[in-house]
């Protein structure tokens, strides 16, 4: 593929990546596995350059297809380090710009490129007094060459920590007057300055350029993400069309590197009349490590015309080495490169680094390693330069874009380890319950468990193949191969058998290439094997017209695509860390369950075990819930709590403390009554009641009493997150409020709202009660700084004032936590002056002394008196150390609520799989010749497997807490759900030697009906359920008694009233009566009865399981009963359709 970087050859580097020694095949993986890979891609990258470097630098002679071909050989280590040098210190720009390298501390110029005097205006034919003096040469001082206030802006920048936060700097110079944008990077041996000229149209200052190319990226990035999650491929390209709509590109492409180093391009958004590149894949070697590693150093690289002639540096002969342009945005193209990019009649090239953030076994010193996942690459038929601000407005996009695509690859990675760990699990249980032939002969099998085309188990000398595997007599010998030369009990995988040594592969072809094995006991293992790489991959570009040219020797896409194929031909698709991973996980399950089978006892073992750590998981629960409390109890934040009813029964020293009301007092009273002032009473009331439905609420501000005498009349302002309480039931039986007291900022806010004329001598008073406050106008420079921050930073206001917010004031000055953080707050900054608040965002920086501050960012637009927005207005608020637990244990129960979610969305679907087949089955039995019985059974069927997909349908969790779920209207016979409930109940009948007697009218068994049937037979078979699972077992019976009746209501309808009774033979016994008196015949939430027994006396336990909320079903329950006479009402609404009548439920 096209780098944009030096491109060496297109040789995959499949075999180097992963092989040890002289075989493919990987013991296992380890945390320095991605490095080795590195390091032996760094060996065939410059073997390669070596060959281009011999054909005369111009790849003429260059034979692109017999380089492919050729074996690895060993390659000195002086040649490695001459192809890294080459690579980074070239010694070569684009002529787009210019370079000057000064001294960081004398400003003495060490290096500088040979157009720059011709570009800067100081040449004799520019300026004819110059003849006889030279200004610009080595040891020139550097500020001379620019206008004064150019020179100051460059001194204040060299002497700056984070240099390139100041990029770009809008410089003249001295002699022409031209403005040129300044990029500045620390190197080795001073500061490389990178000149790019601005166009005579742009601003006379950069700032505003810079703003709107950042209001540009903002845009973008709002866009990704509003994006649904889930949708790795929509992600991309959604990027591809922000990219192209931003910098006017004729093709950019999102390009994916898989974890054997190879590319694909994955997204793609191009000139109509260009031939596509979607789904090519290319060799590793097409990017070379090198290359890969200086886009991580500079993370924007832009090529105006790859056949432009470089122009040389011409640097101080004192310095050790060529001048480095690792950092260089000016930095030439490799030869081979240029020579790639007019073959495929690209001329201009634009790449930006995606770098998400790597695994655990990449990080190195307890810190996360940042991964380079990708490319945005654009291409340009014609020669384009695109501003130094807009490409740092794209960097700040792919910073978003890689934030959101590493949380959409965790989600990817959570659902593939839930998948394997439930395919492990089951497994695992057949082995318990079954055979070990099971995990082969059933479903799920162990070809479920990683993507595979065949997978075998060799079990006792016996042989059990699954999908595309080798012969008997073949995996016999592979047995005694891999006994005899790979003995390793931890198993071992490769990509290509023929690689890896093994002689019969020749016999094998294309249908089996890679295999992983798993060493199970002594000669017992588990197989899986996959076909040829080519077989898996697909060009989704245009065919190749039979009369195109394209030689092999050329560098050109499609070459690259063919050598890929080429080389790959007797190869499988590598087997990536995750699925070693898994197979070395069952490999260990397996091994202890194949124990455990021959231990006679081995199932209560088991048993014990659990019983074990559940006891053992109970004392850690109680030790840390004491814990728990005793923080809550002693902590400097608000934190209380009410019972369902919205009755105090929590109330820690610090709320008592602001309000003046005791522990003591505040028990027993209600928050919404007595606590809140009358305007917060719906608030809270609301608050409360979402939070017992499950519904919980953050930062919501309320405004409680004071009691004491000194504060009397006087309120305190607390920001609360409303949490369920639960119990170890995980029933909700309260809320938990904890609040941040913000009395303070809200005071500070109503006066600035009341008195704008003199919000100066607030903001800036001393009075500790006042929160950190700073303003900026609409190009994001600092307006206000007031006390309390210059306090918070270590920086006075004179310090930042005027400076830039994005990059000076944070960023240099204040230092955040990398790229990201810098990101985040543009987009908070960025928004606010666009009219949409942020309300507390986690904001972090170092103050002046390098120590970490933690706070909540608030930002809000600036207007002036006739509304129109002027910047931003911007508070801090600093969390108390207290606090922090309480937000983290916050985070950790959203996590977990999210989990369950996922959970929930990934059993549904799981359940549609085999319901579809039933489905399928169903439909064919009908076409066939049944008798009566048969079609009713069916219908029954039908009915259950329609509860079944309603029932799955509902995954939204919030939608069944609240019972709030939609209802679907069909005609349906009222026999069909009888029937359909008496089959859920037979199983259960049977099991507890119950009868069930049916007293059922034949009018009610063909009445037809119009409502939701699935909802209608989930209630009545929940009820019968409930009713069969308590009925005493000795000689009982159940009875089902429906009696319709009817009655006529004032707007002219008819109800039809229908009561199913459920009786059970029991002692006359008082039973608790239930009844709803219905205001309405809408509206009425369903409620279902649990019986528990206690000795021979049932007792109800009232269980509200709200099914749907809205037009259904009224119940009732008479309030004395003397026999156990379980009833059911349903009003059905007697509608006039076409002049015949039917019934309706609402």
């Amino acid at each position: 593929m096209a780098s944009q970087s030096q491109r060496q050859s297109n040789q995959p580097a499949h075999n180097q990546a992963q092989s040890s020694g002289t075989s493919n095949m990987r013991q296992h993986h380890h945390p320095t596995e991605s490095v080795s890979k590195a390091i032996a891609q760094y060996t065939v990258d410059a073997q390669l350059h070596a060959v281009f470097e011999q054909s005369g630098g111009t790849g003429k002679s260059f034979d692109y297809s017999k380089s492919v071909r050729t074996p690895n050989q060993s390659v000195p280590e002086e040649q490695i380090t001459a192809y890294l040098s080459k690579i980074q210190r070239g010694g070569h720009i684009q002529p787009f710009g210019c370079m000057i390298a000064a001294d960081e501390q004398s400003f003495r110029v060490i290096a500088y490129s040979e157009n720059a005097k011709d570009m800067l205006g100081l040449t004799p034919q520019s300026v004819p007094s110059l003849e006889k003096q030279e200004i610009l040469f080595v040891g020139a001082d550097v500020r001379i060459l620019f206008r004064p206030s150019s020179a100051v802006l460059l001194e204040k920048a060299f002497g700056a920590r984070e240099i390139t936060l100041l990029n770009p700097i809008w410089i003249h110079s001295k002699n022409s007057g031209k403005p040129f944008y300044a990029i500045l990077h620390r190197i080795d041996v001073g500061i490389v300055i990178d000149l790019e000229p601005a166009r005579t149209e742009d601003p006379a200052l950069s700032i505003a350029g810079a703003v709107q190319s950042q209001k540009l990226a903002v845009r973008a990035i709002s866009q990704l993400q509003s994006l649904p999650g889930g949708d790795i491929k929509l992600l991309c390209d959604t990027v591809v069309d922000s990219v192209r709509e931003l910098t006017g590109y004729d093709r950019v492409m999102v390009y994916k590197f898989h974890e054997d180093e190879h590319g694909e391009v994955v997204a793609e958004n191009k000139r109509v009349d260009l031939e596509p590149y979607i789904g090519l894949h290319y060799p590793s070697t097409d990017i070379p490590q090198a290359s890969r590693f200086l886009f991580k150093q500079n993370r924007v690289r832009m090529i105006v015309d790859c056949h432009a002639i470089p122009v040389s540096v011409i640097q101080d002969e004192g310095l050790m080495q060529p001048l480095c342009l690792v950092g260089s945005t000016l930095r030439a193209p490799h030869g081979c490169h240029a020579q790639y990019m007019e073959n495929m009649g690209s001329i201009a090239s634009l790449a930006m680094a995606v770098i998400i953030y790597g695994n655990d076994e990449e990080a190195i010193g307890g810190r996360n390693s940042m991964r380079l996942w990708g490319l945005v690459v654009c291409h340009h038929t014609s020669a384009r330069c695109i501003p130094f601000p807009l490409r740092y407005a794209c960097e700040f996009l792919m910073q978003a874009f890689g934030l959101q695509l590493n949380m959409e690859l965790q989600l990817a990675s959570q659902l593939l380890e839930k998948h394997v760990l439930r395919t492990q699990t089951l497994l695992c249980d057949m082995l318990l319950r079954d055979s070990p032939t099971g995990i082969v002969t059933q479903s799920p099998s162990i070809m479920d468990l990683v993507k595979c085309d065949g997978a075998a188990l060799y079990y006792q000398g016996q042989y059990y193949p699954l999908g595309v595997t080798p012969t008997e007599a073949q995996i016999k010998d592979i047995v005694e191969w891999l006994l005899t030369l790979h003995g390793d009990p931890t198993g071992l995988s490769t990509d290509s058998l023929a690689d890896a040594g093994y002689p019969g592969a020749a016999f094998l072809g294309d249908a089996v290439c890679g295999m992983a094995v798993a060493y199970i006991a002594e000669r017992d293992f588990l197989f899986w094997f996959r076909s040829h790489t080519a077989k898996e991959v697909k060009w989704g570009g245009a065919k190749h017209h039979p009369e195109d040219k394209d030689d092999g020797q050329r560098m050109h896409p499609r070459s690259s695509f063919k050598a890929f194929l080429e080389v790959v031909k007797s190869r499988s698709l590598p087997w990536e860390n995750a699925e070693m991973d898994a197979i070395h996980s069952l490999q260990l399950i397996l091994r202890d369950s194949f124990r455990d089978a021959e231990a006679t006892n081995s199932k209560a073992v088991v048993h014990n075990q659990l019983k074990d750590m559940e006891l053992q998981g109970m004392d850690e629960l109680s030790s840390v819930a004491r814990e728990m409390v005793r923080l809550i109890e002693t902590a400097t934040a608000p934190i209380f709590a009410v019972d369902v009813e919205g009755r105090i029964n929590g109330w820690n020293a610090k709320v008592a403390e602001l309000t003046g009301l005791s522990v003591e007092e505040a028990m027993g009273k209600s928050l919404v009554h007595d606590l809140v002032y009358k305007e917060y009473e719906e608030i809270v009331d609301k608050l409360i009641h979402r939070a017992v439905k499950g519904e919980e609420d953050k930062n919501v501000e309320i405004k409680l009493r004071t009691f004491c005498s000194e504060h009397q009349k006087k309120a305190v302002f607390v920001v609360v997150n409303a949490c369920s309480s639960k119990d170890y039931m995980d029933n909700i039986v309260g809320v938990c409020f904890v609040g941040q007291d913000v009395t303070g900022q809200k005071v500070v806010m109503d006066k600035y709202v009341l008195i704008q004329g003199d919000y100066k001598a607030i903001v800036h008073s001393p009075n500790p009660s006042i929160p950190p406050i700073f303003a900026s106008d609409e190009n994001t420079c600092c307006l206000e700084w007031n006390t309390a921050l210059e306090k918070l930073t270590g920086w006075s206001r004179g310090e930042v004032v005027g400076k830039m917010l994005v990059g000076e004031v944070f960023g240099s000055c204040c230092r955040l936590k990398g790229p990201d953080a810098l990101t985040k707050f543009m987009i908070a900054l960025h928004n606010a002056i666009g009219g949409i608040d942020t309300d507390k965002l986690t904001f972090s920086f170092f103050d002046r002394n390098e120590k970490n501050v933690q706070t909540l960012l608030t930002a809000n637009k600036r207007v002036n008196i006739k509304g129109d927005i002027i910047g931003a207005f911007c508070f801090l608020q600093i969390a108390s150390p207290e606090l922090q637990p309480s937000l983290k244990v916050q985070k950790q129960q959203e996590k977990k609520s999210f989990a369950r979610m996922k959970e929930l969305a990934y059993i549904c679907q799981e359940i549609k799989n085999p319901l579809s087949g039933i489905h399928f089955t169903n439909s064919l039995l009908e076409n066939t010749d049944l008798t009566e019985d048969q079609q009713q059974f069916l219908e029954t069927s039908a009915a259950c497997e329609k509860q079944i997909l309603k029932i799955i349908r509902d995954i939204d969790l919030e939608s069944i807490e609240n019972g709030s779920l939609e209802l679907e209207k069909a005609e349906f016979l009222l026999g069909s759900v009888i029937n359909a409930v008496v089959s859920q109940a037979m199983l259960l009948l049977r099991e507890r030697n119950l009868q069930l007697l049916r007293d059922i009218p034949e009018e009610i068994k063909t009445l037809a009906v119009y409502g939701d049937q699935a909802r209608i037979q989930q209630v009545l078979a929940d009820f019968l359920l409930n009713m069969v699972r308590y009925a005493p077992s000795s000689a009982g019976w159940v009875e089902i008694h429906v009696c319709p009746t009817l009655k006529q209501i004032s707007d002219g309808h008819t109800l039809v009233h229908t009561e199913f009774r459920y009786l059970e033979r029991v002692l006359q016994t008082r039973m608790l009566g239930l009844q709803h008196p219905p205001r309405s015949f809408l509206n009425c939430k369903l409620t279902l009865v649990m019986l528990h027994r206690e000795g021979m006396v049932p007792k109800i336990q009232f269980q509200g399981l709200s099914v749907c909320q809205g037009r259904l079903i009224w119940l009732s329950f008479p309030e004395n009963t003397t026999v156990a006479l379980y009833p059911l009402t349903i009003w059905f609404l007697l509608l006039h359709r076409h002049q015949s009548r039917s019934i309706t439920h609402t």
